[in-house]
């Protein structure tokens, strides 16, 4: 577990070196995510923390697009509706018809839901939440960030906190 965050750790102080400008949902925070879904499904860690981090994923490609919508001045109707349904649209088939999620054997809560599912929610949910939880603290100090990267500590570090509590949870 120690290489693990060993490397997660490096992984990030590393791209944190090559980051120009950060957008809406910066590119850094996707890459970060979508190395920890990388990293999670090869060292076969539990279903539900990869779905943590394939939500973080999704809402940061969501937020991604609709800032770029907006630099482009790109307007139509129910677009920010549509472009959330469509990330998980194409997150979610793929992996229901290779069967990662909706299997049965990982369900939970009586096979009503699956972990990858809880994942996803649960992981959605805490990165949005943080990366609204740090626009509101950099409005209450005079649109200025508490520290350097904070944009992209406070989402990468609430999905890598449930990860942790997912590990101990499931072990």
């Amino acid at each position: 577990m120690k290489k693990i965050v060993l490397s997660v750790f490096i992984f990030l102080g590393l791209s944190l070196l090559f980051t120009k400008k950060a957008l809406a949902m910066c590119p850094l925070c996707a890459v970060a995510v979508g190395a920890g879904i990388s990293l999670s499904r090869y060292l076969g860690i539990d279903d539900s923390i990869t779905g943590l981090w394939v939500g973080g994923l999704v809402i940061s490609f969501v937020t991604w697009t609709i800032d770029w919508f907006d630099r482009k001045n790109i307007n139509f109707r129910f677009r920010n509706f549509l472009t959330f349904i469509f990330y998980y649209l194409i997150t979610i088939i793929p992996l229901y018809f290779m069967g990662v999620l909706g299997n049965p054997s990982h369900a939970v809560l009586g096979k009503w839901i699956d972990k990858l599912s809880i994942g996803i929610i649960l992981g959605s949910i805490s990165f949005w939440f943080a990366a609204e939880w740090y626009y509101f603290l950099k409005e209450k100090n005079n649109g200025k960030a508490y520290f350097p990267f904070q944009k992209v500590v406070m989402p990468v570090g609430v999905l890598v906190v449930l990860s942790f509590v997912f590990y101990f949870l499931t072990k």
